[in-house]
């Protein structure tokens, strides 16, 4: 048995990070953007339905995505955004399923900023929160993205709610910068792998 852990928290919040010090614990991580972003490239029914949804200049003349055109249609509407999650999402979910099955050992992750929102909660065991006060998460996403205040606190307001994430969540990890981050993964992963050996 394989057990599988969602990973999730809001802008800044550090769960890059804290799939980093898994990853070099032996957890394969599936990272959801990076994989749709290859999905979005290379899969014939995703690039068959933005071509239709689209057309042709959606990928360019080397059969790359065309980021910029699709980023302007996105930000055109709000209903935009549903429209592509609706095309990619399931293929995502698929590949996520797949990949699970093929790994061999105990624990694997999957890192989704909208993993409640996808409905990627509903393919794993447990959900991991990784938390950190909003002001926190404010200071370390300006600095990361050169972003404004107000830019990153829109970002933030279109996310989940943190505390609807805190409730949906099993573990929860702070990342406020007191706690030993590397300490409680290490705890945290013993107990995941108990669970996997009774």
């Amino acid at each position: 048995m394989t057990l599988r852990i969602g990973i999730t928290g809001g802008i800044g919040s550090g769960k890059s990070f804290v799939c980093r010090l898994l990853a070099e614990r032996g957890v394969p991580v599936y990272s959801c953007d990076e994989e749709a972003g290859r999905l979005m490239e290379n899969h014939p029914c995703i690039r068959e339905a933005l071509t239709d949804l689209l057309g042709e200049e959606i990928y360019t003349g080397e059969g790359r995505l065309n980021k910029p055109l699709l980023a302007a249609w996105l930000f055109a509407s709000s209903g935009h955004a549903e429209q592509v999650n609706a095309i990619v999402h399931p293929v995502v979910k698929r590949d996520f399923v797949a990949w699970a099955q093929r790994q061999t050992v105990p624990v694997v992750a999957v890192e989704s900023a909208i993993l409640f929102e996808a409905g990627m909660d509903t393919l794993v065991d447990r959900v991991l929160l990784v938390d950190a006060p909003r002001e926190v998460r404010l200071r370390r996403t300006m600095l990361r993205d050169g972003a404004t205040r107000e830019q990153v606190e829109h970002r933030m307001n279109c996310q989940m709610p943190d505390e609807e994430r805190r409730l949906r969540a099993r573990d929860i990890l702070y990342n406020d910068g007191r706690n030993d981050l590397k300490q409680e993964v290490e705890r945290l992963l013993a107990v995941w792998k108990g669970l996997v050996a009774e």
